[in-house]
């Protein structure tokens, strides 16, 4: 697989953040959080970077990153789709919801599509129960969702 070039000045800014944590291990998670917002995702690339900042072995991070479902190793797309699967929204259908958003898009969960609009993902639980299912595309949220509703959602966005 070919290495990704990082752009410089975002190298130059992880780098400042590592500082800012004062290279302590124990700040490997905001660290992390920090390098995702600015690169959007955690490619190997970036992982070694803080590893090597961090004077923390590579295995290590790309521990961490894989234990932690926020963090991601593919781009997400532009408008990142998460169907909530937590036992509310289960039950009142968040399924066939998440059905209905991989046949419109054509991918699956995990997946970004082909032209980096939207990626798919599953979360477990946003914390508004009340109004399952519910759906984010980036920080909006979408309660009470229908699968009949999902193609109006994704007009919103094209």
């Amino acid at each position: 697989m070919a290495k990704i070039k990082l752009p410089a000045a975002k190298v130059e800014e992880l780098k400042g953040v590592c500082v800012k944590f004062n290279r302590d291990g124990g700040e490997l998670i905001n660290v992390l959080h920090a390098a995702q917002e600015l690169f959007g995702y955690l490619p190997a690339e970036v992982q070694e970077l803080v590893a090597n900042e961090m004077n923390l072995s590579i295995a290590h991070v790309y521990g961490v990153v894989t234990f932690y479902s926020f963090f991601s190793m593919i781009p997400k797309g532009e408008h990142p789709i998460s169907i909530c699967m937590g036992t509310a929204c289960y039950v009142r259908g968040a399924e066939k919801v998440l059905d209905e958003f991989k046949r419109h898009l054509d991918v699956k969960v995990g997946e970004t599509t082909e032209d980096g609009k939207f990626s798919i993902s599953c979360l477990r639980c946003v914390g508004a129960c009340g109004l399952a299912p519910v759906v984010t595309v980036g920080e909006k949220v979408f309660g009470r969702v229908a699968p009949e509703d999902v193609k109006g959602i994704l007009e919103e966005y094209s």
